[in-house]
């Protein structure tokens, strides 16, 4: 099949090289506001370059993947809804959740599929840790522990376009913490400091934040983020239950060491999360791929990111306010979108 391409930054050109790489994908497309940015990819892996919108949805597509800026996702999600293109796009739908609302109202009813990019639920660990809550394995979750820590912060300025650490960083473990436990997040409490760089409080951001996540059937969840671990990249998941806990992300990269007499020392850390989720990022690609040939369902629907911006606009609010704050999980009527 042919893929489009939106989008050839960072992600975008890792995707690219992911995208030839697939069995199923026979070539790419790609498009981006910065035609030289474009071209530099497209001859990288011998895709076709599109010099407009018009001419990717036009080039005989079979599906379309979204890896520009966050404030064009809605208007691209759209286009290709137009175009009757399944669409994978990476988090979030919109920058917030009323834009997001928006989007999903358009695309209800509609039967071509959106799938939205949250990598983390196609990672070979965190898959355990959902088996292992459905199956009753670990008996009843009472914890669970998230950890996303970055080792250097992003330029400054990212920062400010960015949506706030819990919108950027810890929605991920927002997604994750629904998806492994199969419940919804009802409250939220969170709070944040700064410590290092003056921009993150000029943006109104804090470079370290903490929320306590309170699920519908009582469990809690802790989700610490982090922009400054120098020990190096760290995510983790810990759930813990009646009769057993099980974590994801401790492996030989893992960036600790025991205190005292140590059995093992800190190992050699991911350099960020492109090598972290390479595995999860093909697995995810290739989701796509049987998507858009009609042989699955969304594993990531647009209702699944609304849930998790919503926990994170909630931890927003809460930061700012010092107050628990409920989070709002009414969708409006018909706004579902594809699944």
């Amino acid at each position: 099949m042919r893929i489009g391409l939106i989008g050839t930054g960072r992600i975008g050109a890792f995707h690219a090289a992911t995208l030839v790489g697939l069995p199923a994908v026979s070539g790419i497309v790609v498009h981006d506001t910065d035609q030289r940015s474009a071209r530099a990819i497209a001859d990288r892996t011998g895709g076709e370059v599109a010099g407009d919108l018009d001419g990717l949805f036009g080039a005989d597509l079979d599906g379309v993947v979204i890896a520009s800026p966050t404030s064009t996702h809605a208007h691209l999600i759209l286009a290709a809804h137009r175009a009757g293109l399944p669409t994978f796009c990476e988090k979030p739908v919109a920058g917030s959740l009323a834009e997001t609302d928006a989007v999903l109202g358009a695309l209800a009813g509609s039967d071509v599929p959106l799938h939205v990019g949250f990598q983390r639920r196609f990672d070979a660990g965190y898959q355990e840790l959902r088996e292992a809550v459905a199956s009753g394995r670990l008996g009843w979750t009472h914890t669970l522990r998230a950890c996303t820590a970055d080792p250097t912060p992003p330029p400054p300025s990212y920062v400010p376009g960015s949506g706030g650490i819990f919108r950027d960083c810890s929605v991920h473990d927002y997604d994750i913490v629904r998806w492994v436990t199969g419940r919804e997040v009802v409250e939220v409490y969170a709070t944040g400091a700064n410590r290092g760089e003056d921009f993150f409080a000029a943006a109104d951001d804090v470079d370290t934040g903490v929320s306590v996540l309170t699920l519908d059937d009582g469990t809690l969840a802790v989700c610490t983020a982090t922009r400054y671990n120098g020990a190096g990249y760290d995510v983790r998941l810990e759930v813990c239950g009646s009769k057993g806990s099980l974590v994801a992300g401790l492996t030989e990269h893992t960036p600790l060491t025991p205190a005292q007499s140590p059995a093992r020392t800190a190992g050699t850390p991911y350099p960020g999360f492109m090598e972290r989720f390479q595995d999860a990022y093909r697995a995810e690609l290739t989701a796509f791929t049987e998507l858009a040939a009609g042989l699955r369902t969304s594993p990531c629907t647009g209702h699944d990111a609304r849930s998790a911006l919503a926990v994170a606009e909630a931890a927003t609010r809460s930061r700012l306010s010092g107050r628990p704050v409920r989070v709002e999980t009414a969708v409006p009527a018909g706004s579902t979108g594809p699944r």
